[in-house]
Formats: structure tokens, sequence, C-alpha cells
């Protein structure tokens, strides 16, 4: 081989393009679905070889055999394996709200029982799949691109009319990315997208009340909350799902006592009733779940039948109770609505997606009436020239019996009657039968019909209310022949279920603190001071303290990190700088006030609290965390709103890295680290830069920290609320900072520095906080006096000049630590 054709590639960079190309083809090529048809290339790919062979529903089942040859032969040159597995999915009734194939044979079933080879079984196209994503498929409404080979031409999408992505669901996993998008009612669907084209601006809560939740194929019932509203506000969240059950009289047989029974008619979605089973009898055999005498499956044909009888001295409401919550009887269904939007994957709201299908459906419309309009003025100009012709027939004649041949026909009738090419072809090919007076009158018939058709046309493309007003109606007309009636219940109130059923799971812990809360003054507040001492003071008491007030540096009491109402019945975590996480169990300081170790679950023994956060049910919310070796990730909130009574670790820490700061993260907010020779970087915060992770997950380097330099701390600013920021050093120098004058940066960028340091042989100053001057802060010295700076005094600083000396420190003195104040009348801040 010559040198020529050898080049150097640094490894890194091969690995991280290879990588990034490979992800592309999985994202867009395999695993996310079109946000405009809700199909995966192979579902598309699949429906579109199935037109093509004809397989409409009014023909005979085809063998499925046929279908994958023709898939994989033509467009999809992947395993038969992995086409013929999607194609089943594509049948599944119970997978499926509105399977878009008809299956002849065996397709599988509920009880994950797997279906027969593909070439024992047949399939077709279904009328929801022929008549509501192909019918159009051949008016020019898509565009068309070469399949792998450049043999064949495939459409780039189907001309969907209906919002498929949603109505059927859709599961799959990509790279760095996955999407669950449930099924729903197509009534429901339809009456959202009538609602959304008479009214653009409508309000997310009130297209919710419209679509209020998935259907379900297997039905069921949808525990209605804040997990419904998340997923469809925010395009992710968590669904809690139930299946059905009833109590009934069971007739065992002659001679035997009846005894009751639970009924099971229904499952969660994509729950296997077999597994089920079989996890229920284990659960038995263990001794969780008492009462049951026989466990048996009569489904049949007619429909699903769990019969679980019941011992004599059993308590069926009990039992029943405790199915829900110790088996999958109660679920979860955790959707994330993300597909491809313009080739890229985006995650939707319900309203988003919505408008994004209807502007496609516009798209299309528009290009079938064009198409549709082209054909007319077409045949109109045929017809015109033919009724020109009937009337000069004696003319025309004698040029035929005149003329050499076809061509001078055509050139000679062209001449004398002033025809174009495609008239002239028109009038020699018209057979004599159109000069009959039957025939003659029907082209004048269908001359006038054109004309209207024309106009009727033209007018939809210029004027678009009329196009709306026709997508409105053919909305309709699909939903009065394809709509269903809701299979999966609604039942209101979720959130209370919810949280009963996790007491349930954790009664000691849970009754415990009721009771203590139960037990305490409803006028007093909680305190937790910067020496972790945490106490329940009556408001006199605490006026007397002054902590919420500002004060010189002297010798105060220690300083307060938190001051709560305990009426608001905060739910507080602490965060170590191990990474773990626990409830604060504050409602036991009522009757004996301490340290806060004794308020903590065990396993965090010798382990620092760095920050005491109020969690607040915010869905825009996140926890940041930073570690000092300058990575940051962030958690969602709804993975820490339901803690247990025990630690949890939710950052993986490398040897000799501990956690910084903890804090609250805005969503689509701004992020600021500082360290302690003042360099400060300021970043953007979105699920594209800095997506939610895993408890495990280190999280990305944000910061890349120079030797001897070490972070400092954290801030989240909300995207329109700016803040002043308070740099404070050693030395006790303050600057001031605007937060909105501050660059935003790329991770790992350098940043800037924020305060030039003073630096000499015999002491090196550093920075030991940044926070939000909005809020009163204590200030703690080494020599442990303390005071409070108020955001009234820092007023009068001029932005960007450093202030020396600001506090009264005494010789040797220096600043420790700054600890800003968390009160419930400014957390607001959060919400």
């Amino acid at each position: 081989m010559s040198k020529e054709r050898l080049q150097p590639i640094s490894l890194h960079q091969e690995m991280q393009r290879s990588y990034l190309e490979y992800a592309m083809s999985v994202i867009v090529g395999r695993a996310l679905p079109d946000a405009r048809d809700g199909l995966k290339p192979v579902q598309r790919r699949i429906l579109f070889a199935m037109h093509e062979l004809g397989l409409t529903p009014d023909r005979p089942f085809r063998k499925c055999a046929r279908v994958v040859g023709d898939v994989l032969g033509k467009y999809h040159p992947h395993g038969d394996q992995a086409v013929y597995d999607a194609l089943v999915r594509l049948v599944q009734n119970f997978s499926s709200r509105y399977p878009v194939l008809d299956g002849h044979g065996n397709f599988g079933s509920i009880d994950d029982d797997p279906p027969a080879a593909m070439r024992y079984t047949e399939t077709r196209l279904s009328s929801i799949a022929h008549e509501a994503i192909l019918s159009e498929i051949e008016g020019n409404t898509v565009d068309f691109n070469p399949n792998f080979d450049g043999s064949q031409q495939e459409p780039e999408v189907l001309p969907a009319q209906l919002p498929f992505l949603i109505l059927n669901g859709c599961s799959g996993i990509a790279v760095g990315m996955a999407t669950n998008i449930p099924p729903h009612n197509i009534n429901e669907i339809i009456d959202g997208l009538i609602q959304l084209i008479k009214k653009p601006e409508i309000k997310e809560e009130d297209l919710i009340n419209i679509i209020p939740g998935p259907d379900f194929p297997t039905g069921g019932e949808i525990l209605l909350g804040s997990g419904t509203k998340e997923t469809y506000i925010k395009g992710k969240g968590s669904i809690p799902m139930r299946g059905i059950s009833h109590i009934e009289e069971i007739t065992p047989g002659k001679g035997k006592h009846r005894k009751k029974g639970i009924i099971i008619t229904e499952l969660p979605y994509q729950v296997n009733k077999s597994n089920w089973i079989e996890k229920l009898a284990d659960l038995v055999n263990n001794g969780k779940i008492d009462g049951i005498a026989d466990i048996r499956d009569e489904s049949d044909r007619d429909g699903m039948r769990i019969v679980i009888e019941l011992r004599r001295d059993a308590d069926s409401e009990k039992t029943q109770k405790l199915l829900y919550d110790k088996t999958s009887l109660q679920n979860n269904f955790s959707a994330t609505l993300l597909a491809l939007v313009n080739g890229q994957p985006k995650q939707l709201s319900l309203k988003e997606y919505l408008l994004i299908f209807l502007e496609y459906r516009e798209l299309t419309i528009q290009r079938r009436t064009k198409n549709k309009l082209k054909k007319t003025i077409l045949r109109l100009e045929i017809v015109e020239g033919l009724i020109k012709a009937l009337k000069n027939l004696r003319k025309v004649i004698n040029l035929l019996e005149n003329a050499a041949d076809a061509a001078d026909a055509k050139t000679k009738i062209m001449e004398e009657l002033f025809l174009n090419e495609k008239q002239s072809e028109g009038i020699l090919s018209m057979p004599l039968r159109k000069l009959t007076n039957l025939e003659t009158q029907s082209l004048y018939n269908e001359l006038d019909v054109l004309k209207t058709i024309k106009n009727d046309l033209q007018k939809l493309l210029d004027n678009r209310n009329v196009l709306l007003k026709l997508m409105i109606s053919e909305f309709k007309t699909l939903q009065k022949k394809f709509g269903s009636k809701r299979k999966t219940r609604l039942k209101e109130g979720g959130d209370e279920l919810l949280a009963e059923r996790n007491a349930n799971l954790r009664p000691n812990a849970e009754l415990q603190r009721k009771k203590a809360f139960e037990g305490l003054p409803k006028d007093g507040t909680l305190l937790i001071q910067s020496n972790n001492e945490v106490k329940i003071l009556n408001p006199r008491i605490l006026k007397k303290l002054n902590l919420n007030e500002s004060c010189i540096i002297g010798e105060e009491p220690s300083p307060a990190n938190i001051i709560w109402p305990i009426i608001k019945n905060p739910k507080i975590i602490a965060i170590t700088n191990t990474g773990k996480i626990a409830l604060l169990k504050w409602e036991f300081a009522g009757l004996q006030p301490g340290k806060i170790n004794k308020f903590l679950p065990s396993g965090l023994e010798g382990e620092i609290v760095i920050s005491l956060i109020p969690l607040v049910n915010n869905n825009n919310l996140s926890l940041g965390l930073l570690s000092s070796d300058g990575r940051f990730k962030r958690i969602n909130i709804n993975e820490i709103l339901d803690l247990s009574g025990r630690a949890t670790t939710i950052l993986k820490l490398k040897n000799n890295v501990s956690l910084k700061s903890a804090f609250l993260c805005h969503c689509e907010g701004f992020l600021i680290i500082v360290s302690d020779i003042g360099r400060i970087i300021k970043l953007r915060v979105n699920d594209i830069t800095m997506p939610t992770m895993g408890k495990l997950a280190q999280g990305p380097i944000l910061m890349k920290m120079l030797p001897g330099e070490n972070i400092i701390s954290g801030l989240s600013i909300a995207k329109d609320k700016a803040c002043d920021l308070i740099f404070v050093t050693q030395n006790g120098n303050v600057i001031k900072k605007y937060s909105d004058d501050i660059n935003i940066y790329d991770k790992g960028d350098m940043g800037t520095i924020a305060i030039e340091l003073i630096e000499n042989k015999n002491k090196k100053e550093r920075v030991v906080s940044m926070y939000n001057g909005k809020y009163l802060s204590s200030v703690i010295t080494n020599t442990g006096r303390n005071g409070r700076v108020s955001s009234n005094q820092l007023i009068n600083i001029e932005y960007n000049i450093k202030q020396n000396k600001a506090f009264n420190l005494n010789s040797g003195e220096s600043i420790e630590s700054i600890i800003p104040l968390i009160e419930e009348k400014n957390y607001s801040f959060f919400d």
C-alpha cells in the first residue's frame, strides 16, 4: 500500500465521529418515530410494501413471509426476524389501540406467548391504515427517496390523516435517549385537533380537559393527577395505572361452602398476565399476602378473568387493597413524548405535537389539492378541445382526409383550430361514439363539472379558512367511521391514592411522622441553625432572637439556616458531602430538639450535611449537584419527592472527590459556578445541554480545575429572574455583579474572573462564597463570631467595584462561610 493512502488520524476524534454517526443512524433510522405519521422506518416500509402488493382490506390475506420478503428485498436490508417482530406488533390488538394491520393466525397473546412463524401467519392492511394512512399516497402528497440500492423509490413519510403517534403510542430505545408514548382514544384526539384548529391559542390545561388521559387497549384505570398533567405539559411524566377488580361470591361445587373471591378482569397496559399470576403466587407462598386460598386463570376468548379465591376468614377488601399495593395490579407508565421533528429528536408537549401534526396535515392537503387541480386543468383543456372539434366537425374531417399522416393531421388541427398539442392529440384519439348526441351532451356536462371543481380547488388553495373547514370535515368523517368508546376508565384523586399507597408501603415511619406533626403547635416555627441544631420555637421566642434581621459581626446566637412555619409542613431533604440524600424527620424536634443527626436515618454517621433543601412541587425544577472536580449533574425532582425512611445515594463520586453544593435548578435557566480564585462560569440549563441523569451517574465536567484551585459553590437562576451576585473573600472584601452582565459559556470553557484577588508572598486571598443578594445572609468568621447582611445593605454598593474590608473583622480574623437564610416567604423564587 502506498504511503499516499495512509493518513494519520486522532483516535479519540475518530471514535467520536464514528460513534456519533452510529448514534444518529439508530436515532433517525431505527428507534424513534417521525412526529408526522407516527411510524418508525421499518413500520413505514411494511405498510408501503403491503400497499404496493395490493393487500387492501377487501382483498384476501397474504402470507406474512411474502410481506417480510418484499420489505427486505426492496426497502429494509436488515434481519427478517426484526421485520416480522415489527409486523406482529402492528397486528396485536393488545399492543396497539387501533391496529394498522389485520392478522389471520397466531400473533401472540397477552401472556407473552410467541407468535407463530411467518410462514404460518397471514396479514393485510386494516381499514384505518388503508383509508387514514395510505389512501393519499398516489396524490403526490409526500416526497419519495431512493431505497438502499437505488432500484426503488420509497416514501420519506406516509400521508397520515390522523396523529397515529399518539393514537397507537410508541416505544423505542435509541442511543442516549428513549421514547415511550401511551395510546389514546381517537374521539378525544380528534376533538382536541378540531379545538386547536378553531383556537390555536388554547391553553394546555383546557386541552387536557378534552384529552384527559391515555386510552390503553387492555383497559384498566388511570389515576388522574399531577403525573398525567406533567406528561402532557412537559412531555415526560409517570402515569399511574390500575387493573380492574371486583369481589364476588364463588360457588366451588356441590356440598362446599361459598367463598368470596377477587375477580380481575383487566390488567394495566403491558403487564404480562402469566408473569403477574406467578409473582402473586410467590408473594402468597412467602407470606407477604395473606388470605388467598387459590389462584386460577379462567380467561377465554370472551375476555380476561383471573379468580383469586379467598379463605373464609380473610378480609376481602383488605386483600384487594394489598393486591394494588404489593403487585403490579397498580403500576406506572413512564411516558416520554419524544419523536423526530425535522429529522431531529425532540421532547414534545401534547399541544406541541398536535400542532406539528396539524401543520403536516395542512401541507398534505395543499399538495393533494394542487395535484388534483393540475389533473383537472389538463382534463379541462382536453374537453375544451374536443368540444371545439365537435363545433368544427366538418373542418376536422376534411383536415383528416387531406392529411398525409397522423403527425400532419395533428399539426393542421393545431393551426386551424388554435389548439395546443395535447388538445390535438385528444381529438385524434376521440372514438366515433363521441359524435353521438348523448356523448356530445356528456362532454358539455363534464365541462361544467370540471370548471366547478377547478374553482373549488383554487378557492381551497387561496383561502386557508376554507382549507381548515375541509380538514375539520375530514376529521369528523374519520371520527364517525373509526371512533370508539374509551376502554380505560379515568379515576379522579390519583395523587391522594398514590400518597395512601406510599403510606401503606411504609406504615411505621409515615404514621410516626404524622402523629409527631399533629402534636406540634400549629403557630410554631421550625428553626435549623448553622451549628445543625433543630428546634421548634413559638413566635415570641423566635422574635426575640432577631435571627431574620441584619446585624454587625459580634457574639450573636448561631445563625439560622432555615426558618419555616410548621403549618406549611415542609418536606426537607438533607444532602451530604458523599452524595447521599435523606429525608429530615424534623417533626420529632417538638418533643426533643437536638443536633441534626438525630433526625436523619442511619447510614449517615460521620458525614457532613452540605445542603438542606425544602422540596416544592414544581415540575420546572430539578436537583443540581456540583462536585469538587467541576462535574455537575441534574436529577429529576420526581425521583426524590417520594423518599423512603432510608438514606439513598444520588451521586457516584470518585476517590478524593466530594460534593460541594446542592441546590434546586431551573429548567431553561442558568447555572453559575465560582471557584476560590474568583473564576466564574455561567451556562445554560436545559434538557439538551444538561439533561437529567440517573442516580449513579457522575455528570459532565462543566469547569476544568487549575492546579490548586477549588470549587466554592454553584447557584441556579431562573431565565427571567436576574439577580445581584455577591462575592465575598476571606479577608472581608466584597464585589457585586449583575447576573445578566455575565457572559454565557459552554461546558469546559475557562469562564472569566469575577474578582481580582490579592496575591503576595505572605498571604493568598481566596473567595469563600457567592450568593444571591436578594436574601438575608449570615456571615461566620474563623473565631466563631457572626453577623447578618440584608439585601437593603447591598443596594448602595456599586457594581463591579471591589469593596475592601466591608466587615468589622478583628486583627487576624477572617470570613469562614456565608449562609443564605431560607424562609418560606422568599421561597416563591423557586415557584
